[in-house]
């Protein structure tokens, strides 16, 4: 049965960080592609980023500018994100996608993704 499990939201003031953690289990294979999405309130999912297979590809919305920093653990399907000068419209429910191919570039799109995470909330107070 595969699980998907984020954590590491909270609620913390603009300019703060934030390291989310997920962890894949049950897959049908390792080493696939995963990513963070997230969604707001009244908005549509959107990715965050996305790291394939090949520990170098790497990929980021433009909203990141820079700010936030993808990561695999040293446990296979082990995910993390690294959020520095969080803002207030970085504040929604992040997801974490699982098994998304094994393409040397990261899948953008969510339908891509197999399993899927509850969610993690996180609150970026002014």
């Amino acid at each position: 049965q595969v699980q998907v499990v984020e954590s590491g939201g909270d609620v913390v003031q603009a300019g703060g960080s934030l390291r989310l953690s997920c962890t894949a289990s049950g897959l049908r294979y390792d080493d696939t592609a995963m990513a963070w999405f997230r969604q707001a309130p009244g908005k549509d999912r959107e990715l965050v980023s996305c790291i394939s297979w090949s520990p170098d590809s790497a990929y980021y919305a433009d909203f990141v500018e820079g700010r936030f920093t993808i990561s695999r653990g040293n446990t296979k399907n082990t995910l993390y994100l690294l959020m520095n000068s969080l803002k207030p419209e970085d504040t929604a429910t992040y997801y974490c996608a699982a098994d998304g191919g094994s393409f040397h570039l990261c899948p953008r799109e969510s339908a891509s993704y197999l399993s899927w995470g509850q969610g993690t909330q996180v609150t970026v107070s002014s």
